[in-house]
Protein backbone atom coordinates (compact mmCIF):
# COMPACT_ATOMS: atom_id res chain seq x y z
CA UNK A 1 0.00 0.00 0.00
CA UNK A 2 1.43 3.69 -0.29
CA UNK A 3 0.87 5.73 2.80
CA UNK A 4 -1.06 8.77 1.50
CA UNK A 5 0.53 12.56 2.90
CA UNK A 6 -0.82 15.83 2.50
CA UNK A 7 1.59 18.46 0.60
CA UNK A 8 4.21 17.31 -1.71
CA UNK A 9 7.68 15.73 -1.15
CA UNK A 10 10.66 18.12 0.56
CA UNK A 11 14.05 17.49 1.95
CA UNK A 12 14.78 16.27 5.23
CA UNK A 13 13.54 18.28 8.36
CA UNK A 14 16.93 18.10 10.00
CA UNK A 15 19.66 17.82 7.63
CA UNK A 16 23.22 15.79 8.86
CA UNK A 17 21.38 13.46 11.35
CA UNK A 18 20.30 9.53 10.48
CA UNK A 19 17.27 9.16 8.11
CA UNK A 20 15.91 6.59 10.47
CA UNK A 21 16.84 6.31 14.33
CA UNK A 22 14.70 3.73 16.70
CA UNK A 23 15.24 2.96 20.51
CA UNK A 24 13.11 0.47 21.70
CA UNK A 25 9.87 -0.08 19.83
CA UNK A 26 7.84 -2.82 21.38
CA UNK A 27 4.33 -4.19 20.12
CA UNK A 28 1.94 -6.11 21.96
CA UNK A 29 -0.76 -7.96 20.24
CA UNK A 30 -3.37 -9.08 23.02
CA UNK A 31 -6.31 -11.62 22.85
CA UNK A 32 -7.97 -13.11 25.78
CA UNK A 33 -5.86 -16.14 24.79
CA UNK A 34 -2.96 -14.80 24.56
CA UNK A 35 -0.33 -12.37 24.39
CA UNK A 36 2.08 -11.87 21.33
CA UNK A 37 4.99 -9.73 21.43
CA UNK A 38 5.80 -8.97 17.72
CA UNK A 39 8.37 -6.62 18.54
CA UNK A 40 10.15 -6.42 21.75
CA UNK A 41 13.04 -3.85 21.68
CA UNK A 42 13.99 -3.23 18.21
CA UNK A 43 16.78 -0.56 17.75
CA UNK A 44 17.67 0.65 13.90
CA UNK A 45 19.65 3.60 12.63
CA UNK A 46 19.40 4.01 8.55
CA UNK A 47 21.76 6.84 7.40
CA UNK A 48 20.46 8.92 4.58
CA UNK A 49 21.17 7.85 0.87
CA UNK A 50 21.38 4.00 2.11
CA UNK A 51 19.55 1.15 2.19
CA UNK A 52 18.68 -1.17 5.15
CA UNK A 53 17.58 -5.06 4.46
CA UNK A 54 15.67 -5.47 7.25
CA UNK A 55 15.99 -9.96 7.01
CA UNK A 56 13.89 -12.80 8.51
CA UNK A 57 11.10 -15.38 8.04
CA UNK A 58 7.29 -14.46 8.07
CA UNK A 59 6.38 -13.61 11.81
CA UNK A 60 9.65 -12.09 12.65
CA UNK A 61 8.74 -8.57 13.05
CA UNK A 62 9.61 -7.07 10.25
CA UNK A 63 6.44 -5.76 8.77
CA UNK A 64 5.12 -4.77 12.03
CA UNK A 65 8.86 -2.49 12.16
CA UNK A 66 7.67 -0.60 8.94
CA UNK A 67 4.29 0.29 9.96
CA UNK A 68 5.30 1.47 13.24
CA UNK A 69 7.75 3.76 11.42
CA UNK A 70 5.48 4.45 8.77
CA UNK A 71 2.66 6.15 11.09
CA UNK A 72 0.40 3.29 10.36
CA UNK A 73 0.50 1.72 13.95
CA UNK A 74 1.58 3.26 17.31
CA UNK A 75 3.87 1.39 19.43
CA UNK A 76 3.60 -0.03 22.69
CA UNK A 77 6.94 1.13 23.94
CA UNK A 78 9.72 3.37 22.61
CA UNK A 79 10.36 5.88 20.19
CA UNK A 80 11.70 6.93 16.51
CA UNK A 81 12.12 9.65 14.42
CA UNK A 82 12.27 9.47 10.54
CA UNK A 83 13.38 11.84 7.98
CA UNK A 84 13.87 14.09 11.20
CA UNK A 85 10.33 13.62 12.72
CA UNK A 86 8.82 12.26 15.73
CA UNK A 87 6.98 9.36 14.78
CA UNK A 88 4.44 9.80 17.43
CA UNK A 89 4.44 13.70 17.75
CA UNK A 90 4.91 14.71 14.11
CA UNK A 91 3.16 11.64 12.08
CA UNK A 92 1.41 14.47 10.10
CA UNK A 93 4.01 15.84 8.66
CA UNK A 94 6.61 12.33 8.45
CA UNK A 95 3.85 11.58 6.06
CA UNK A 96 5.15 14.66 3.41
CA UNK A 97 8.53 12.62 2.78
CA UNK A 98 7.91 9.01 2.94
CA UNK A 99 6.35 6.29 0.78
CA UNK A 100 5.62 2.37 1.45
CA UNK A 101 4.86 -0.23 -1.38
CA UNK A 102 3.48 -3.31 0.92
CA UNK A 103 3.70 -7.27 0.21
CA UNK A 104 0.77 -6.81 -1.79
CA UNK A 105 -0.43 -4.70 -4.65
CA UNK A 106 -2.50 -1.75 -2.85
CA UNK A 107 -3.86 -0.60 -6.89
CA UNK A 108 -7.48 -0.82 -7.69
CA UNK A 109 -7.79 -3.79 -10.60
CA UNK A 110 -10.78 -2.05 -11.99
CA UNK A 111 -9.03 1.02 -12.76
CA UNK A 112 -6.34 1.31 -15.97
CA UNK A 113 -2.23 1.78 -14.62
CA UNK A 114 -2.89 5.54 -15.67
CA UNK A 115 -6.03 5.99 -13.74
CA UNK A 116 -4.30 4.43 -10.79
CA UNK A 117 -1.55 6.96 -10.86
CA UNK A 118 -3.28 9.91 -11.32
CA UNK A 119 -5.76 8.68 -8.06
CA UNK A 120 -2.77 8.29 -5.90
CA UNK A 121 -1.27 11.40 -7.34
CA UNK A 122 -4.76 13.33 -6.05
CA UNK A 123 -4.22 11.57 -2.84
CA UNK A 124 -1.05 13.24 -2.24
CA UNK A 125 -2.41 16.53 -3.14
CA UNK A 126 -0.66 17.06 -6.48
CA UNK A 127 -2.77 19.16 -8.75
CA UNK A 128 -4.85 17.10 -11.23
CA UNK A 129 -2.07 18.50 -14.30
CA UNK A 130 0.74 17.33 -12.23
CA UNK A 131 -0.65 13.73 -11.06
CA UNK A 132 -1.28 13.46 -15.20
CA UNK A 133 2.49 14.42 -16.24
CA UNK A 134 4.29 12.05 -13.09
CA UNK A 135 1.61 9.49 -13.69
CA UNK A 136 2.91 9.14 -17.08
CA UNK A 137 6.54 10.28 -16.23
CA UNK A 138 6.22 6.97 -13.70
CA UNK A 139 4.70 5.26 -16.35
CA UNK A 140 7.74 5.14 -18.87
CA UNK A 141 9.93 5.14 -15.78
CA UNK A 142 8.58 1.48 -14.78
CA UNK A 143 8.16 0.18 -18.80
CA UNK A 144 4.67 -0.03 -18.31
CA UNK A 145 3.84 2.72 -20.69
CA UNK A 146 2.60 0.20 -23.57
CA UNK A 147 -0.22 -0.96 -20.84
CA UNK A 148 -1.22 2.43 -18.96
CA UNK A 149 -4.63 2.43 -20.57
CA UNK A 150 -5.36 -1.30 -19.68
CA UNK A 151 -7.15 -1.88 -16.44
CA UNK A 152 -5.06 -3.34 -14.15
CA UNK A 153 -7.09 -6.86 -13.84
CA UNK A 154 -5.31 -7.83 -16.84
CA UNK A 155 -1.99 -7.10 -15.75
CA UNK A 156 0.55 -9.82 -14.13
CA UNK A 157 2.26 -10.25 -10.77
CA UNK A 158 5.15 -8.49 -11.47
CA UNK A 159 3.57 -5.25 -13.87
CA UNK A 160 1.20 -5.12 -10.58
CA UNK A 161 4.28 -4.73 -8.10
CA UNK A 162 6.04 -2.50 -10.45
CA UNK A 163 2.84 -0.59 -11.04
CA UNK A 164 2.13 -0.09 -6.80
CA UNK A 165 5.87 0.56 -6.22
CA UNK A 166 5.36 3.98 -8.77
CA UNK A 167 2.62 4.55 -6.59
CA UNK A 168 4.33 5.05 -3.80
CA UNK A 169 6.84 6.98 -5.36
CA UNK A 170 4.06 9.42 -6.98
CA UNK A 171 4.86 12.29 -4.88
CA UNK A 172 8.65 11.88 -4.98
CA UNK A 173 9.40 10.59 -1.44
CA UNK A 174 13.28 10.95 -0.16
CA UNK A 175 12.58 7.68 2.14
CA UNK A 176 10.70 4.68 1.09
CA UNK A 177 9.72 1.69 2.51
CA UNK A 178 9.34 -1.78 0.45
CA UNK A 179 8.34 -4.66 2.51
CA UNK A 180 8.69 -7.48 0.72
CA UNK A 181 8.80 -5.84 -2.46
CA UNK A 182 9.44 -9.00 -4.47
CA UNK A 183 6.83 -11.26 -3.01
CA UNK A 184 5.22 -13.15 -5.83
CA UNK A 185 7.73 -12.63 -8.30
CA UNK A 186 8.88 -14.98 -11.47
CA UNK A 187 13.16 -14.67 -10.84
CA UNK A 188 12.51 -12.21 -13.99
CA UNK A 189 10.49 -10.20 -12.69
CA UNK A 190 12.98 -10.45 -9.33
CA UNK A 191 15.26 -9.24 -11.21
CA UNK A 192 13.42 -6.30 -12.74
CA UNK A 193 12.41 -5.58 -9.13
CA UNK A 194 16.08 -5.07 -8.53
CA UNK A 195 17.35 -2.89 -11.21
CA UNK A 196 13.84 -0.72 -10.12
CA UNK A 197 15.23 -0.53 -6.57
CA UNK A 198 18.97 0.03 -7.55
CA UNK A 199 17.57 3.27 -9.58
CA UNK A 200 16.23 4.26 -6.58
CA UNK A 201 19.09 3.84 -4.82
CA UNK A 202 21.41 6.06 -7.59
CA UNK A 203 19.03 8.66 -7.35
CA UNK A 204 19.74 9.02 -3.33
CA UNK A 205 16.42 7.61 -2.12
CA UNK A 206 16.88 6.11 1.54
CA UNK A 207 15.19 2.83 1.53
CA UNK A 208 14.43 0.89 4.10
CA UNK A 209 13.51 -2.80 2.31
CA UNK A 210 12.18 -6.08 4.23
CA UNK A 211 13.09 -9.53 2.70
CA UNK A 212 12.95 -13.33 3.77
CA UNK A 213 15.92 -13.77 1.15
CA UNK A 214 19.79 -13.38 1.71
CA UNK A 215 20.34 -13.36 -1.63
CA UNK A 216 18.29 -10.10 -2.02
CA UNK A 217 19.31 -8.19 0.73
CA UNK A 218 23.13 -9.05 0.02
CA UNK A 219 21.86 -7.77 -3.50
CA UNK A 220 20.46 -4.35 -2.34
CA UNK A 221 21.66 -3.73 1.05
CA UNK A 222 24.08 -1.47 2.87
CA UNK A 223 23.69 -3.25 5.81
CA UNK A 224 21.40 -5.85 7.13
CA UNK A 225 19.56 -6.27 10.42
CA UNK A 226 18.40 -9.85 11.10
CA UNK A 227 14.85 -10.18 12.83
CA UNK A 228 14.06 -13.00 15.17
CA UNK A 229 11.23 -12.93 17.11
CA UNK A 230 10.75 -9.45 17.25
CA UNK A 231 14.27 -9.03 18.32
CA UNK A 232 17.50 -7.51 16.13
CA UNK A 233 19.78 -10.46 16.63
CA UNK A 234 22.46 -9.62 14.32
CA UNK A 235 23.68 -6.86 12.07
CA UNK A 236 26.03 -5.91 9.62
CA UNK A 237 27.11 -6.22 6.02
CA UNK A 238 26.31 -9.09 3.62
CA UNK A 239 29.74 -10.46 3.78
CA UNK A 240 30.11 -10.03 8.04
CA UNK A 241 27.08 -12.14 8.30
CA UNK A 242 28.42 -14.75 6.06
CA UNK A 243 31.18 -14.80 7.42
CA UNK A 244 29.29 -16.40 10.87
CA UNK A 245 28.16 -19.30 9.03
CA UNK A 246 31.88 -20.14 7.43
CA UNK A 247 30.99 -18.66 4.04
CA UNK A 248 31.22 -20.00 0.94
CA UNK A 249 30.85 -24.33 0.90
CA UNK A 250 31.49 -26.77 -1.50
CA UNK A 251 28.88 -29.62 -1.77
CA UNK A 252 29.94 -32.74 -3.45
CA UNK A 253 27.00 -35.39 -4.02
CA UNK A 254 29.03 -38.97 -4.62
CA UNK A 255 27.85 -41.70 -6.91
CA UNK A 256 28.51 -44.61 -4.87
CA UNK A 257 27.97 -45.16 -1.59
CA UNK A 258 31.03 -46.93 -1.22
CA UNK A 259 33.50 -43.70 -2.73
CA UNK A 260 32.15 -41.66 0.48
CA UNK A 261 35.21 -42.40 2.91
CA UNK A 262 37.51 -42.01 -0.27
CA UNK A 263 36.29 -38.67 -1.29
CA UNK A 264 36.23 -37.31 2.60
CA UNK A 265 40.17 -38.49 2.48
CA UNK A 266 40.78 -36.72 -0.33
CA UNK A 267 39.16 -33.40 0.43
CA UNK A 268 40.74 -33.45 4.33
CA UNK A 269 43.93 -34.00 2.27
CA UNK A 270 44.17 -30.83 0.42
CA UNK A 271 43.18 -28.79 3.34
CA UNK A 272 40.46 -26.64 4.59
CA UNK A 273 37.91 -27.92 7.54
CA UNK A 274 36.78 -31.58 8.27
CA UNK A 275 33.82 -32.02 5.95
CA UNK A 276 30.38 -32.95 7.12
CA UNK A 277 28.95 -35.94 5.77
CA UNK A 278 25.23 -37.15 4.69
CA UNK A 279 25.28 -41.13 4.26
CA UNK A 280 21.67 -40.83 3.39
CA UNK A 281 22.00 -38.48 0.49
CA UNK A 282 25.66 -39.37 -0.16
CA UNK A 283 26.51 -35.81 0.34
CA UNK A 284 30.30 -33.67 1.53
CA UNK A 285 29.87 -29.79 2.43
CA UNK A 286 33.65 -28.76 2.75
CA UNK A 287 34.41 -25.10 3.28
CA UNK A 288 35.01 -23.49 0.18
CA UNK A 289 38.39 -21.73 0.96
CA UNK A 290 39.32 -19.73 -2.47
CA UNK A 291 35.57 -19.70 -3.78
CA UNK A 292 35.36 -21.08 -7.62
CA UNK A 293 39.08 -22.19 -7.96
CA UNK A 294 38.78 -24.14 -4.49
CA UNK A 295 35.60 -25.90 -6.30
CA UNK A 296 37.57 -26.22 -9.71
CA UNK A 297 40.38 -27.47 -7.91
CA UNK A 298 38.03 -30.53 -5.91
CA UNK A 299 36.30 -31.62 -8.98
CA UNK A 300 39.74 -31.97 -10.59
CA UNK A 301 40.78 -33.99 -7.85
CA UNK A 302 37.54 -35.87 -7.21
CA UNK A 303 38.52 -36.83 -10.97
CA UNK A 304 41.73 -38.09 -11.43
CA UNK A 305 40.89 -40.11 -8.35
CA UNK A 306 37.85 -41.93 -10.18
CA UNK A 307 35.33 -40.74 -7.69
CA UNK A 308 32.38 -40.90 -9.66
CA UNK A 309 29.78 -37.77 -8.44
CA UNK A 310 26.02 -37.35 -9.48
CA UNK A 311 26.04 -33.12 -8.25
CA UNK A 312 28.71 -30.43 -7.49
CA UNK A 313 28.38 -27.08 -6.75
CA UNK A 314 29.51 -23.94 -4.73
CA UNK A 315 26.44 -22.86 -2.46
CA UNK A 316 26.29 -20.20 -0.81
CA UNK A 317 25.03 -19.08 3.07
CA UNK A 318 21.38 -18.94 2.87
CA UNK A 319 18.45 -17.25 5.50
CA UNK A 320 18.15 -20.56 7.20
CA UNK A 321 22.17 -20.89 7.19
CA UNK A 322 21.99 -17.42 8.86
CA UNK A 323 19.48 -18.53 11.55
CA UNK A 324 20.93 -21.78 12.39
CA UNK A 325 24.32 -19.96 12.92
CA UNK A 326 22.80 -17.58 15.05
CA UNK A 327 19.56 -18.54 17.21
CA UNK A 328 20.50 -22.87 16.98
CA UNK A 329 17.01 -23.16 14.45
CA UNK A 330 16.33 -22.48 10.99
CA UNK A 331 14.26 -19.63 9.89
CA UNK A 332 11.16 -22.07 8.99
CA UNK A 333 10.89 -22.85 13.01
CA UNK A 334 10.61 -19.08 13.68
CA UNK A 335 7.87 -18.36 11.34
CA UNK A 336 5.14 -19.68 13.40
CA UNK A 337 5.85 -17.25 15.61
CA UNK A 338 4.21 -13.87 16.48
CA UNK A 339 0.64 -15.22 14.89
CA UNK A 340 2.17 -15.57 11.68
CA UNK A 341 0.50 -12.98 10.49
CA UNK A 342 3.17 -10.70 10.32
CA UNK A 343 6.69 -10.87 8.43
Amino acid sequence: MAVVHSGTSRAFARGGQPAIVAEGLTKIYRSRKSEVRALDGVDLTVDEGTVLGLLGPNGAGKTTTVRILATLLKPDAGRATVAGYDIATQADALRGVIGLSGQYAAVDENLTARENLWMFGRLYQLRSAEATSRASELLEEFELGDAADRVVKTFSGGMRRRLDLASALIGRPRLLFLDEPTTGLDPRGRMGMWDVIRGLVRDGTTLLLTTQYLEEADELADTIAVVDHGKIIARGTADELKSQVGGERIEVVVRERDDIARAVELLTATGGDEPSVDEHTRRITIAATGGADRLIGVLRDLDEANIRIDDIGLRRPTLDDVFLSITGHAAQEAAGDNGGSDS
